[in-house]
């Protein structure tokens, strides 16, 4: 019996998500497969890349009661922390967020994962890392020894964390930035896709540049 993968979501982290996810079935490396996703904007009945929508996030209790296992994949840098609340409003147990890990990821022997987070290929976590509950660390992204990211947070593809790093919960990092060691980065802040951050950010403070500069707050 395999588990039934039911993504809530769509195209974007959802879909390439959801790929790794079947790419790692088919190497043999887990049982799990793509039930279908759950999405408020795309009806019944149409599919999200090779994967069809089973319905919008009001039908999730009937998957709950199917057996099915979750993940979640809507983040974005403004509202961020309205997202965090629709989904906590889900009720979704722990046990029944799904935790991926793909083959070509390394993690260190003493990582802590939360339920409901993604690792994709070639992601690297050094020792003594933890990351919370549902957080999505796209493909080549890397942490740092001692880092702590906190739930709901996001790592775009090549991002790198150094050690010591400290992510509260909803950071958002862009594509290719860079974090250097011993920061902090408060709830829902954001540094910007290429930016190199040398301070501390403060809530909700987005920054861009090299060295990261004040850009706005988000919403």
């Amino acid at each position: 019996m395999y588990e039934k993968i039911v993504i809530i979501g769509g195209e974007g982290n959802g879909s390439v998500i959801a790929d790794a996810i079947t790419d790692g079935y088919n190497r043999c490396c887990h049982t799990a497969q793509i039930f279908g996703f759950l999405n408020d904007r795309i009806a019944k009945g149409d599919s999200i890349g090779n994967y069809p929508v089973l319905g919008a996030l009001a039908d999730l209790p009937e998957f709950l009661a199917a057996g099915c296992h979750f993940i979640y994949t809507i983040y974005r840098i403004d509202g961020q922390e309205e997202r965090i609340r629709l989904f906590r409003s889900l009720n979704i147990p722990h046990d029944r967020l799904f935790t991926f890990i793909h083959p070509l990821a390394y993690i260190a022997p003493s990582v802590k994962i939360g339920p409901g987070s993604v690792i994709m290929p070639q992601v690297s976590v050094s020792a003594d890392a933890v990351i919370g509950e549902c957080c999505l660390l796209m493909v080549n992204s890397t942490v740092g020894h001692n880092t702590i990211i906190s739930d709901y947070c996001h790592l775009a593809a090549q991002s790198c964390l150094s050690s010591h790093v400290m992510l509260e919960e909803g950071v958002h990092i862009g594509l290719n930035a860079t974090v250097r060691e011993n920061l902090v980065l408060k709830k829902y802040s954001t540094l910007g896709m290429g930016s190199v951050l040398l301070h501390d950010l403060d809530e909700k403070e987005i920054r861009v540049g090299n060295p990261a500069k004040y850009l706005r707050q988000a919403l």
